[in-house]
């Protein structure tokens, strides 16, 4: 992978106003932005068929902001998208490698993580994502409780469930995905809290498949739903099941991979109590899935909190926060994926966007619906080189250099 960020690769650069492009009226906020300076974008180019790439810039009140954008036609055959994910729930990769390990052609990065653990000494951060991971079909982790996020402030009646993703009927769409589980014991069944999670809802029993890796559970027993730096929790137990019987039973979280054919219940509380009870040899039937709202399955999902619903900012989005971001928006009816991400202050006076100047942005660009991701030093946005070495970073990440993620959205050409 080459890092040759914001190198642009066209003949003939032509700069247009957004409004032009965009068409139609501006928003209040968006037309301010205009006023007060320029709102220009490049010319789309060529990324593969159905994939196209740009670059922009515009000035808001509080400086100069620079962006780049990848269009998706999922009507056309020759083009896919899916979740790119390490290979486990508790690790990141940059985008880069990510990208570049399942051959993309674009990608962006995804979802908030489990970055630190200031406020837990000796804890070890996972990396696992905030919200539900589904890729390729496979559903790999949960939700965790809304007050353990990390990320800026979700507006009201957002959770940490909800997702953008694309069905197995090739319609990206908004959702929400909820966790339905069942633990069956020989007393009684009991509720399923967690799938690969960092953190556990009070009193909740958690699965931890091959999927989660060799990362410590530890973190998944502290804080509350409400607190994320709260205390970690002293009454706790683990139960590991091999080909449905009990194998082990402990009172600490573990660390280590998860073999195949087996699962690792973690408790705390009320659920910890519930596992004390199992015994070596007992059977034991773990079953989970996630389950949307909307009609059909979706083959990939990825967390994160909606700013556009039915052409328009959802309401009660921060105004205050300025900060390098990334999005993903949906247009044409989920026949259309946008992945945008700004660039990292590398020139005197630039800036970032507040998320409600982020969601008067995705809604100029065309976006129906859309979620905002990870954003700071982790947004990135990559593009294949053209000369079959691997993926260009188009964005200047902050810092300089990219920040390993735990997940990213990747675009695909079967050309």
């Amino acid at each position: 992978m080459k890092q040759r960020f914001g190198r642009v690769r066209v003949a003939l650069t032509v700069l247009v106003a957004w409004g032009a492009v965009a068409g139609g009226g501006l928003t209040d906020g968006v037309a301010a932005n205009a006023a007060d300076g320029a709102l220009r974008r490049t010319g789309a180019v060529p990324v593969a068929p159905g994939v196209t790439y740009g670059a922009f810039r515009m000035t808001v009140p509080h400086g100069l902001v620079r962006g780049h954008l990848l269009t998706i036609d999922l009507t056309d055959p020759r083009v896919a998208v899916d979740l790119l994910h390490p290979d486990a729930v508790g690790a990141r990769l940059p985008v880069s490698q990510l990208a570049d390990d399942r051959g993309a052609v674009g990608a962006v990065n995804g979802d908030f993580f489990n970055i630190s653990e200031g406020q837990h000494p000796g804890v070890e951060a996972t990396g696992a994502s905030v919200g539900p991971e589904v890729a390729s079909g496979r559903q790999l982790k949960g939700a965790v409780p809304d007050g353990q996020r990390f990320g800026p402030a979700m507006p009201p009646g957002a959770t940490t469930e909800d997702v953008i993703g694309v069905g197995y009927d090739r319609r990206a769409r908004l959702d929400r995905l909820t966790l339905h589980g069942t633990v069956r014991t020989p007393r009684g069944a009991l509720p399923l809290g967690g799938l690969n999670q960092y953190a556990l809802p009070v009193g909740g029993i958690g699965a931890y498949t091959r999927w989660w890796g060799p990362v410590s559970r530890m973190r998944a027993t502290c804080g509350t739903d409400t607190d994320r730096g709260a205390p970690c929790s002293t009454d706790t137990a683990e139960v590991t099941v091999r080909h449905g019987r009990v194998a082990a039973v402990d009172g600490r979280p573990g660390a280590g991979e998860v073999a195949a054919g087996s699962v690792v219940l973690l408790g705390r509380e009320e659920g910890a109590r519930r596992l004390r009870e199992l015994r070596i040899g007992e059977r034991v039937r773990v079953d989970h899935r996630l389950v949307g709202r909307g009609a059909g399955r979706l083959r990939w999902a990825v967390g994160g909190f909606p700013i556009v619903r039915d052409d328009g900012p959802v309401a009660g989005l921060d105004t205050v926060a300025v900060a390098v971001r990334t999005a993903a928006g949906i247009g044409d009816g989920g026949r259309v994926l946008y992945l945008m991400a700004l660039d990292g202050a590398h020139e005197e006076g630039q800036t970032g966007l507040t998320v409600r100047e982020l969601a008067d942005l995705m809604d100029q660009l065309g976006a129906e619906d859309a979620m905002d991701l990870d954003g700071g030093g982790s947004s990135t946005l990559v593009t294949d080189d053209g000369d079959g070495t691997g993926v260009v970073v188009r964005n200047h990440p902050s810092g300089g250099a990219e920040r390993p993620v735990a997940n990213a959205i990747g675009v695909f050409s079967t050309d």
